[in-house]
């Protein structure tokens, strides 16, 4: 993946518990028609329960339907 000037995509991802993943640093997000999405800063949270109404942003919507994610020995 690259960035709109040509570099590479570097970034950080953390997943927080029951919560979104938080993405830090020089990154590109796109559509699965691969059409860029505007993240507008350097730090985005992204939704893992799937109620966000701001896909693929979090909005906080984990909290209010009780979302939990699997721990990392859940997934083999």
């Amino acid at each position: 993946m690259r960035t709109d000037d040509g570099a590479p995509a570097a970034a950080t991802i953390t997943p927080y518990q029951d919560g979104p993943l938080l993405v830090r640093g020089d990154f590109a997000l796109v559509t699965p028609d691969g059409e860029t999405i505007d993240a507008r800063r350097g730090t985005v949270a992204l939704c893992r329960c799937g109620k966000s109404a701001l896909k693929p942003f979090c909005d906080g919507t984990h909290k209010a339907v009780g979302f939990r994610a699997g721990s990392t020995s859940d997934n083999p």
